[in-house]
This record gives structure tokens, C-alpha cells and sequence, in this order.
């Protein structure tokens, strides 16, 4: 039977931090996209969202959102949520506890709206909050750039919908799947626990 100690663990929890790192930016990392769930009249609801942006200390994950939609919506009502990350090649599972806060029309959210890509701020200048039923199909993006980027001025106006979520990390809980037995363990502020897989 194999045997893993309190250093072993802590070697895999700072391996998979530098994995996160590489999600950022790099979009074939299975940690680029992350399930986010929160809660809404007291029923779970969960989504595909992308990091965009993660720090150690303090302890931080970042992605945009429309504040129009209902997952800022719901994290304004109750900021408690969960961060799901998982790689299916290497077996890994990340999940985070987490309380968030929204950076909207702020110092935040003004620099990172001037590092967004015009194509990517096409999607913030939707006539509709995301979610809203419509009579039929439509993609949300304003018709003169459905097959172009919009330019610099234009896209500002998606600024008035973009909004920073950061989620401020209380514990993570990983899970190393292995054929010859799962590692599983906690760590919050710092300290490791060992949790039975």
C-alpha cells in the first residue's frame, strides 16, 4: 500500500497552483474554464465560466461577467459560491469555497475592461441581459459586428454591463484520482487536512 505524507500533498497542492496560473491565458488548460455554482432561492445553479486572472496572496480568482446576468444578480443577493475545476487527463479536481465580490464601475473593473480584447467587449454590448427569453434566436451582439470586431469608441458602451467578480478563496478541497487509491485533502489558511477520497 502506497503512503502519502503531509509533504506530498503539499507538493501536489502547489503543482496544481502553477496549473491554475497557466489557465489564465492558456485556453487548451483544462483549468481555463471552471463550473462556477450559487445559489438561487435556495436552489443550486451552476455555469462554465473562464479565469482571468489569480493570486496566492491574498488567496483570489477573477473572471468577467455580464452584471446584467443572473449569476452577478445572484452573487450580489448571497456572495457564498463554489468553484469547481477539474481535469479529466490528469484526474485532478479543484473546488473552491469561496465568498465573492463584484468589482463594477470601479478602479477594477476600469483596468480590466482596458486590457479586454474588442472582441471579446462585443459580447458585453448585447441589446439583452443574458438570460432574457426572446420570440427567436438572436446572437446578442449588435448586428454590424456579428463578423467583425467593434472599433475602440463603439465598444466602450459594453463597459456599462462588464463587471470583475472576484472570489475570495476560504478553503479548497482537491482530489487526486489514482486506480491504486484517491488522495484527497483540505486546506484552509494554510493548513492541510487529510480527508478520507
Amino acid at each position: 500500500m502506497k503512503e502519502i505524507s503531509l509533504q506530498h500533498i503539499k507538493d501536489i497542492y502547489y503543482r496544481e497552483l502553477q496549473y491554475l496560473k497557466d489557465g489564465i491565458l492558456n485556453s487548451k488548460n483544462p483549468y481555463h474554464f471552471f463550473c462556477l455554482s450559487t445559489s438561487r432561492d435556495n436552489y443550486p445553479e451552476s455555469r462554465t465560466v473562464v479565469i482571468r486572472d489569480f493570486s496566492e496572496n491574498p488567496f483570489q480568482i477573477f473572471f468577467n461577467a455580464d452584471f446584467r446576468s443572473p449569476k452577478a444578480k445572484q452573487l450580489i443577493a448571497n456572495e457564498n459560491c463554489t468553484a469547481l475545476f477539474y481535469d479529466n487527463i490528469r484526474k485532478m479536481q479543484l473546488r473552491f469555497n469561496c465568498e465573492a465580490v463584484i468589482h463594477y464601475m470601479d478602479k477594477i473593473s476600469k483596468a480590466k475592461w482596458g486590457k479586454t480584447p474588442l472582441q471579446s467587449r462585443k459580447c458585453y454590448m448585447g441589446h439583452y441581459a443574458p438570460s432574457t427569453v426572446t420570440e427567436f434566436w438572436e446572437s446578442n451582439i449588435p448586428n454590424k459586428y456579428s463578423k467583425k470586431d467593434p472599433d475602440r469608441v463603439d465598444s466602450e458602451r459594453g463597459y456599462d454591463n462588464f463587471s470583475v467578480i472576484k472570489l475570495m478563496i476560504r478553503s479548497v478541497d482537491v482530489l487526486a484520482l489514482h486506480h491504486d487509491g484517491h488522495i484527497r485533502f483540505q486546506v484552509c489558511k494554510n493548513k492541510f487536512l487529510f480527508i478520507a477520497p
